[in-house]
């Protein structure tokens, strides 16, 4: 494939998945503003804790998507539509079992992840009638997650783009009639989000209907080896994702232990980061497909073009990030937040913000590499790695440099997981990765 092709393969692969990343925001940005609008505080004080219980929730659960990527891309890539349709059984067989259980489990679940937010008593009794409701959306969120991964290793990242917008919509319809012409309140809010989710369900399952999946039996989906296997390559990404969560929860909880003014600056601070994590998670995802299928098809030319090229990508973007950031950041923050104080305190920080994009653009690159080629071992190495610097910088330097430790920290900890990827990667030139054995 020609250097431009694949640039152009790359962007087909990355300019939706970046739509679908900046919109999926939006589906607890509209519970909130509704919420805002309720006549009480303790009304968005129950959606910011709700929605903070199912982040946690659905966040351990991102692997379902990840790793179904990565095998259903090298099924792509090898032509073995035999493994297609199994791997998106097994992994659609996971969600919705994974999705049934966290109903069944709802009340342990609920105590403990309202422990984990202590919030105060009113905010406690609306955000239960929140969970309560919500928790019926898990299996189409789970499903969602699954079809999304499958979707990607095809390589089709419009779905994931359409998808979103039919949540999104339909999130914004429901809830604005169940609550204002309705009345319901908080529960009205709850249903609405849950018609979304099912929404976004039934949506990725009428794409379906374009490809031609073949019929396979339970002993055939089930087959222990290849379960195995699956679960072999999600457990690794699994265990990755709760290092990241491991160090997102400190980062806050170090923050708030400098009081709120401190807490509000790296809030504001890290919006930085997650608008620039929005459009690389998108050359991410097409990293991620188009590694699977040149793993799949035992390329190791075009996966090494792939690489360098989606690098150049990320090198470019996180430049002209770190210009924005540097000339307009201030400006920015001074949309999100009109605290002087908060603002103020927030130049002494700013340039921490500002070396972001630089710093980690290598990782989401990687990260998507090591996905694709489903390298999981190796992927969940380099951020037990980097988490490790990040707690142990934090821990020696927070008593004499207080937030800069945390800042410190946090890009070392950015900058490590590409490092380290790099060191990690496999430079045979007959090891393009696993291979095309994605499902038998």
């Amino acid at each position: 494939m020609k250097l431009s092709g694949l640039n152009r393969k790359i962007l087909a692969l990355a300019i939706p998945s970046i739509a679908a990343n900046i919109t999926t925001p939006l589906l607890g940005l509209v519970d909130t503003a509704i919420a805002g609008h309720m006549g009480s505080a303790v009304f968005l004080a129950a959606i910011a804790v709700g929605s903070v219980m199912f982040n946690m929730v659905y966040w351990f659960f991102s692997f379902l998507r990840a790793g179904t990527s990565g095998l259903a891309g090298q099924a792509c890539g090898a032509a073995d539509t035999r493994a297609q349709s199994l791997i998106l059984r097994r992994s659609l067989l996971v969600a919705f079992g994974a999705g049934v259980a966290l109903i069944l489990l709802q009340r342990p679940l609920e105590y403990g992840l309202l422990w984990l937010a202590s919030p105060d008593a009113g905010a406690e009794a609306l955000a239960r009638q929140y969970f309560r409701i919500l928790i019926y959306g898990a299996p189409a969120m789970l499903g969602t997650y699954a079809l999304s991964g499958w979707f990607l290793g095809m390589q089709n990242s419009r779905v994931l783009m359409w998808t979103s917008l039919a949540v999104n919509l339909s999130n914004i319809a429901a809830s604005l009639t169940l609550v204002y012409a309705l009345r319901m309140g908080i529960p009205g809010v709850a249903c609405g989000t849950l018609t979304a989710q099912w929404v976004g369900l039934a949506v990725s399952l009428l794409f379906l209907r374009r490809y031609r999946l073949q019929r396979c039996g339970w002993r055939e989906i089930a087959r222990w080896d290849e379960l195995r296997r699956f679960f072999k390559v999600n457990f690794d990404v699994m265990l990755r994702t709760v290092c990241l969560m491991a160090v997102t929860m400190w980062f806050t909880r170090a923050g708030a232990s400098q009081g709120s003014v401190i807490l509000a600056v790296n809030t504001l601070l890290m919006q930085l980061f997650l608008l620039f994590s929005y459009v690389m998670d998108g050359f991410a995802f097409a990293a991620e497909a188009l590694a699977g299928r040149f793993t799949g098809a035992r390329d190791r030319r075009s996966l090494d073009s792939m690489i360098k090229a989606t690098m150049g990508w990320g090198l470019a973007l996180a430049l002209v990030f770190t210009a924005i950031y540097f000339l307009g950041g201030e400006s920015f923050l001074g949309i999100l937040s009109s605290d002087r104080d908060v603002l103020a305190a927030s130049r002494e920080y700013a340039l921490w913000a500002v070396s972001i994009p630089l710093c980690g653009f290598g990782a989401f690159v990687w990260d998507g590499v090591y996905i694709g080629a489903t390298l999981t071992r190796r992927l969940l190495l380099s951020m037990a790695g980097a988490t490790a610097i990040f707690f142990l910088l934090q821990y020696l330097l927070f008593p004499s440099l207080g937030n800069h430790a945390l800042w410190l920290a946090f890009i070392s900890y950015l900058f490590a997981r590409g490092a380290l990827q790099t060191l990690l990667y496999p430079r045979s030139p007959n090891r393009p990765g696993p291979g095309p054995r994605a499902a038998r």
